[in-house]
């Protein structure tokens, strides 16, 4: 019956994201793209049906969902989305391998920016638009968007909500979960809409302010243009860009609060001020750092400033090469790689709660030490924080650099160098896409073999779902009774 029952839902979840390509292949048929039309059409068919027999199925039918089985569901979205997603890519004529489509596509919802395009230039537009279409979908979750439409299925949501969304710290904001995942996706639609509309003003025709309107409040970090932002060199486009990036990567449930106008939610919360302190520290020290290899004081704030807040938030944009920088500021921005932004954002990374837990914790572990007989407790948001908590903090914390290892092990026995394989393990665990390498920016995965490139698809998706709903599913106890 469970499997049954995640396989109709399944079949909705793919059917609702083979509606996401409507307006890729409305596109295609507008310009004449007509190999596009094939690419977008061969899915289309299956998929729909597929969905419309199941959704008629499940909504006679009442059953419920356990945690445990929202964490497979939840991963097997992922998979199955990461294949269909592939599909334009692969028949859309280009000589695109099987490989390089199913990392595109992976990329894409996984929010993770990379590529292995080497001319982006050249892609027909209907697929550009595609590229970014699935970095905006994956960014605030697909499961949660199906969460907001799971009243429609006649199910509950809560178990798939909680299972794409393990932050440390969660509230429902509202009594019902399924309200709450409407009025995220309408935040995030907002703010995309009005993204895409500064980006118009900018100079950006409307194609490319919407393609990366929905990049930049995904982190996701793909462009249209090559050379990325570098493209419009333009201080209006740079600025409003780094404001975007930063308000994509804050916990969303903060704009929830701060739009009923309780603004002490937000100058009270914790992770928030430790997220802007982190943010400012850093760009003051790398754009002082940059003043001398920049012709004013003022290029060297915008881009230093930029490319902070795109590596901080795993948007992973390059606006310049960084690593020709000085070494000064290449230390920062790596350190940054392993930060990340807030929970309930679509940043990646280990996220500022669990850092600012961790520093807590052992501020507490040194007073223990002068003060034996002490009782220490970390305070979150002005509130005693649990002791499990911290306990899963660190289970997480030691699950990430493992994966981390595992990785970085992988691909030096792909024959790649130290270097570039633990910067790739970096970049693609922490869903940045950019980052260093043998003393090269690294963002372009084309050489990596196929085996390789399947591999950092999985590590893509499972650093997507903070591992939890990845790795639970390689336990023995999971699949125990």
């Amino acid at each position: 019956m469970k499997s049954s029952t995640i396989f109709r839902l399944l079949s909705i979840i793919i059917g609702g994201l083979t509606l996401l390509k409507l307006p890729s292949l409305v596109l295609a048929i507008v310009l004449g793209e007509y190999n596009m039309i094939r690419a977008f059409l061969v899915p289309l068919v299956p998929g729909l049906s597929l969905a419309f027999f199941s959704f008629f199925f499940i909504k006679k039918t009442s059953f419920g969902i356990r945690i445990r089985d929202g964490f497979l569901l939840v991963f097997l979205t992922w998979v199955f989305a990461s294949l269909a997603g592939s599909l334009p890519y692969y028949f859309s004529g280009l000589g695109i391998s099987f490989s390089d489509a199913i990392f595109e596509s992976t990329c894409g919802f996984s929010t993770t920016g990379a590529t292995t395009f080497s001319d982006i230039e050249i892609l027909p537009r209907s697929l550009l638009l595609w590229r970014s279409m699935s970095h905006w979908a994956g960014g605030m979750g697909i499961i949660v968007l199906t969460v907001a439409l799971m009243p429609l299925l006649g199910i509950g949501g809560f178990q798939l909500f909680k299972a794409e969304t393990p932050g440390p710290e969660k509230d429902k904001i509202t009594p019902k979960i399924t309200y709450t995942a409407k009025i995220i996706w309408g935040v995030y639609c907002i703010f995309t809409v009005i993204l895409a509309l500064l980006y118009r003003l900018g100079g950006m025709d409307w194609f490319d302010a919407f393609c990366h309107g929905f990049t930049i409040m995904a982190t996701g970090g793909v462009s249209t243009k090559n050379s990325g932002f570098a493209f419009y060199d333009s201080a209006f486009i740079d600025w409003i860009t780094v404001v975007f990036m930063l308000i994509a990567a804050i916990n969303f449930n903060l704009y929830i609060r701060l739009f009923r106008l309780k603004f002490r939610d937000m100058a009270h919360n914790t992770e928030f001020k430790v997220f802007l302190i982190i943010f400012f520290v850093s760009a003051f020290i790398i754009s002082l750092n940059l003043v001398s290899k920049y012709d004013s004081i003022a290029d060297a704030i915008r881009i230093g400033t930029f490319q902070t807040a795109s590596i901080f938030t795993s948007t992973g944009n390059v606006r310049a090469d960084f690593t020709s920088w000085p070494f000064l500021s290449q230390a920062v921005l790596f350190c940054l790689m392993f930060i990340g932004g807030c929970s309930g954002s679509t940043a990646g990374g280990l996220k500022v709660i669990r850092i600012t837990v961790l520093f807590k914790q052992a501020v507490n572990e040194l007073k223990r030490i002068i003060y034996p007989q002490g009782v220490f407790s970390i305070q979150l948001n002005r509130k005693v924080g649990r002791k499990d908590v911290v306990y899963g903090v660190a289970g997480f914390v030691f699950i990430y650099f493992s994966v981390i290892a595992l990785a970085t092990i992988v691909t030096a026995a792909a024959g790649y160098d130290l270097s570039l394989s633990f910067n790739t393990a970096v970049s693609m665990t922490g869903n940045i896409g950019a980052g260093f390498g043998s003393g090269v920016l690294l963002q372009n995965f084309s050489s990596f073999p196929a085996p390789l490139k399947l591999f950092y698809s999985l590590i893509m998706i499972a650093g997507r779902l903070e591992f939890w709903a990845v790795v639970v599913l390689f336990t023995p106890q999971y699949w125990k009774r």
